[in-house]
């Protein structure tokens, strides 16, 4: 009986009619394997060896419908005894690793037992029968859950066909690779181009089954996949009547007590217990998350606002003193053309914090649900430094320089050509020379302030326009970071009405199933007593009392 994929475990009846649950066949988990002509699992007489009577067969009707309904691989085991022939050992085909031994382990704890031999590790050479040999009656195949089948594996199954092998495909370690599905997908369509359709691969899993053994997890069991495995091996190696009747009782007795567990299940209100846990949980959160996520976005936009402040005033700190440098190591003829420098290291700055501010508010979208992109913010242009200084007025400090210049200058002239005074011929010619070094040096002294007056007054410009920059600049920042707070919150809008809208739905789910649960409970209960009457019918007695009192 192929199997696509190892079925999910039935862990409640709360999603379906107790008479149209399914359960999977497993393995008494660390129970003893019981002999014929004994009291087996449960209580059920077994036939003396020799019987060769049909499990199936001898199952009623009534009986064999409530076995399909919550252990349909054991009825398939059952079915799988009923086919002629005699048991016979099973030829491995696989590498001889851990998994492979592992694999041999778990499935010698199932009845019947079916005889494996050592696992071949070369799917080539190894499979073809000698000469004058008889090749494999069956043969099981073990490939990788990672890797595609290769083309040695394809030449030994091709081979083995045309010998008369009945052949058998697993796929082992499933637990290891989440893409182990569409792997055995394409494995299953190289099988079919080459002629092999009718061959199918069943995943298992030796891991999940030595988990499920010691945690005693029947589910977990049934997911490994070695129960359709066995199944197959079963049917394949045609094993014989003298275990019919150990089969028979461990199939009854796993059947009677999965029907158990579900009573205890639905006794125990653990499922409506964990709706109603998951549901407090999600009404707690009904907001979806949008109190914290607004604050978090407040508290960044806060934080962003004020490290790019703080970005403003050390840039406008460095380019004044750039500027002051700058300004003492000009020629006087250069202070006219300062203002056009001013502006292009102001519009330099300006192109530096924009960048800044992109970065800041990429980080944060990059922290908001659903904001893919940073919001885009508008692109004013550079602030501008203002009108041009307008020129310095001379006032009354100007023309007392004047004075003063002229009355230093004939001061130090007369002190030049005090020594012509002591020579009267040339006493009357030292007058002009005063009169003409005074008035030079009258004149220096003069454009000299004059130039220091101009730098003071180039200087306290641009001490002004520096502010003026400063108050666009700051109020570009704040135009931008409110622009974001208004795209941002929009996103965080959305996505918690999302989140809300999906948390309504959830908690509407698990109400109908609260009220479902609470409807169908009775009725589950009383088919479920209904099939553990059936199943006790086939028990006896003293064991069916001590499993009733147990619970």
């Amino acid at each position: 009986m192929p199997v696509s994929e190892p079925p999910e475990p039935v862990r409640t009846l709360s999603d379906a009619d107790p008479a149209s649950q399914v359960g999977a066949d497993r393995d008494p988990i660390g129970a003893p394997i019981v002999r014929a002509g004994t009291t087996g699992r449960g209580g059920v007489d077994l036939p003396a060896d020799g019987d060769t009577e049909h499990p199936v067969r001898s199952l009623t009707p009534e009986l064999a419908a409530v076995v399909e309904r919550w252990n349909p691989q054991g009825m398939a085991l059952l079915r799988a005894m009923d086919g002629p022939g005699a048991a016979g050992a099973v030829t491995v085909i696989g590498p001889a690793d851990v998994n492979t031994t592992l694999l041999r382990t778990e499935l010698a704890r199932f009845e019947p037992r079916v005889t494996l031999s050592e696992p071949r590790a070369d799917a080539g050479a190894e499979t073809a029968a000698p000469a004058g040999a008889v090749p494999p009656a069956v043969a099981l195949i073990l490939l990788d859950a990672g890797s595609i089948i290769g083309a040695d594996v394809l030449e030994a199954i091709a081979r083995l066909r045309a010998d008369g092998t009945r052949l058998l495909l697993a796929m082992n370690g499933i637990h290891a690779y989440q893409d182990w599905r569409a792997v055995r997908e394409r494995n299953l369509e190289l099988l079919a181009a080459q002629g092999s359709a009718e061959l199918d691969i069943v995943p298992v899993s030796a891991r999940l089954a030595a988990a499920a053994r010691t945690a005693g997890d029947t589910g977990l069991l049934d997911r490994s996949g070695l129960g359709a495995l066995h199944a197959q091996l079963t049917a394949a190696a045609a094993a014989g009547g003298d275990r019919r009747g150990t089969v028979t009782a461990r199939v009854l007795a796993d059947t009677r007590q999965r029907v158990a567990e579900q009573v205890a299940a639905l006794r125990s209100g653990a499922e409506p217990a964990r709706l109603r846990e998951e549901r407090a949980i999600l009404l707690a959160g009904r907001d979806g998350g949008r109190a914290t996520a607004m604050s978090t976005l407040r508290g960044q936009l806060h934080l962003a606002r004020v490290d790019l402040m703080t970005e403003i005033g050390a840039s406008i700190r460095a380019l004044h003193t750039a500027v002051r440098a700058e300004l003492d190591r000009l020629r006087p003829a250069e202070l006219a053309d300062y203002p056009a420098r001013l502006q292009q290291a102001v519009t330099e700055m300006t192109g530096a914090l924009d960048h800044v501010i992109d970065l800041r508010l990429a980080e944060l979208s990059a922290r908001i649900e659903r904001a893919n992109d940073a919001p885009t913010r508008r692109r004013d242009p550079a602030p501008r430094v203002g009108p041009d200084p307008e020129p310095r007025h001379k006032g009354v400090e100007d023309h007392l320089m004047v004075a003063l210049g002229a009355s230093a200058g004939v001061g130090l002239g007369r002190l030049l050509v005090a020594p012509f005074s002591l020579v009267p011929a040339l006493d009357v010619a030292s007058v002009p020379v005063t009169l003409l070094l005074g008035g030079g040096a009258a004149a220096w002294v003069v454009r000299a302030r004059r130039q220091l007056a101009d730098r003071a007054h180039i200087r306290q410009w641009i001490a002004d326009a520096l502010v003026n920059v400063k108050a666009q600049l700051e109020q570009r920042v704040a135009t931008a970071l409110v622009e974001a707070e208004a795209v941002l919150a929009d996103h965080v809008v959305r996505a918690s009405t999302a989140r809300m809208i999906e948390t309504d739905r959830r908690v509407a789910r698990l109400e109908t199933d609260l009220r479902r649960m609470a409807a169908e409970q009775p009725g589950q209960l009383a088919a479920c007593e209904r099939d553990v009457g059936i199943l006790d019918r086939w028990i006896s007695p003293v064991e069916t009392n001590d499993r009733l009192g147990t619970q």
